[in-house]
C-alpha cells in the first residue's frame, strides 16, 4: 500500500515516512497541497494524509479540489488544530478521518487501517490457491510453512494476490512500490520477483509469478502455465 503525506513540517514528514515504511507501507512526502494534488494526479496512491496548515495551498483546499475531481481516495487529516469547527470542516470537505497533533503512532496506523478497510473485507487475509498473505503480520504461508516478508516483498505480493491474473508492467510496480522519486534501477523489480518466486517454491505453492516478456508480471495458477525463467 502506497501513502502520500502532505505535511509542511519536514522533520515530521520524514519521521512519518520512516514510521510507515517500518510498518510495511510505501510512502512519499510533499510539503504543500499543490504538490500533493500533482502527485495524486498520477493515481498511484492508496491513501493520502493532509495537514491543514500548509503553504501554497492548505489541506482543506487541496481536499476539496481532490473531491471535486471525483477522487474517492481515503484521506486522513492530520493537524494541530483541534477545535470542533475545524474538525467539522475537514470531515464535511470529504476527509475520512481526523487526527490532531500530538498523536500516538498506534492511533495513526489504526486510522489508516480503518479508512482503507472495505465493506467486503472480512479480515486481514488474502488467499489465492493454497497461499495466504496475512496483512496484519506480513506473513506469507501455505500448509507446508510460512515466511515473514520484508517491506517491499510484502507490498509486491499483496499487489499480485489482490489482482490475480492481472499483468503489471515493471514500470507500474516500480511506481507503486518504490515511488516517483526513487533512485533504484528498474531491474530491482525483477530482483524482488525472484525473491518471491523462491519463497513460493519453498512453500510448495500452487501459484506462481509468471513473466510475460516485454509485457510484465502476473500471478497465475502453477498448473495453468509454467512460469518463464
Amino acid at each position: 500500500m502506497r501513502i502520500l503525506i502532505a505535511e509542511d513540517e519536514r522533520p515530521l514528514a520524514k519521521a512519518l515516512v520512516k514510521l510507515l515504511e517500518k510498518n510495511n507501507y510505501s510512502a512519499d512526502a510533499v510539503y504543500n497541497g499543490e504538490d500533493a494534488l500533482a502527485y495524486l494526479d498520477g493515481g498511484n496512491y492508496d491513501v493520502a494524509i493532509f495537514d491543514i496548515m500548509m503553504p501554497v495551498m492548505d489541506g482543506i483546499t487541496a481536499l476539496k479540489k481532490l473531491r471535486a475531481s471525483g477522487s474517492r481516495l481515503p484521506v486522513l487529516m492530520l493537524t494541530a488544530r483541534s477545535e470542533v469547527d475545524d474538525m467539522a470542516e475537514g470531515l464535511d470537505s470529504g476527509a475520512n478521518y481526523y487526527l490532531t497533533k500530538p498523536f500516538h503512532t498506534k492511533s495513526l496506523l489504526a486510522a489508516i487501517r480503518a479508512i482503507t478497510r472495505t465493506q467486503t473485507e472480512a479480515d486481514t487475509k488474502l488467499t489465492v490457491g493454497n497461499v495466504t498473505l496475512d496483512r496484519a503480520t506480513f506473513e506469507l504461508s501455505s500448509p507446508t510453512g510460512s515466511f515473514r516478508l520484508a517491506n517491499k516483498e510484502f507490498q509486491m505480493i499483496e499487489i499480485f494476490m489482490a489482482n490475480p491474473h492481472r499483468i503489471f508492467p515493471a514500470e507500474r510496480l516500480m511506481e507503486r512500490i518504490w515511488g516517483f522519486d526513487s533512485d533504484a534501477e528498474i531491474n530491482v523489480v525483477w530482483v524482488y520477483v525472484s525473491y518471491l518466486r523462491k519463497k513460493l517454491a519453498a512453500l510448495n505453492a500452487d501459484i506462481v509469478i509468471k513473466v510475460s516478456r516485454n509485457i510484465g508480471y502476473s500471478l497465475e495458477a502453477a498448473n495453468d502455465q509454467k512460469a518463464e525463467n
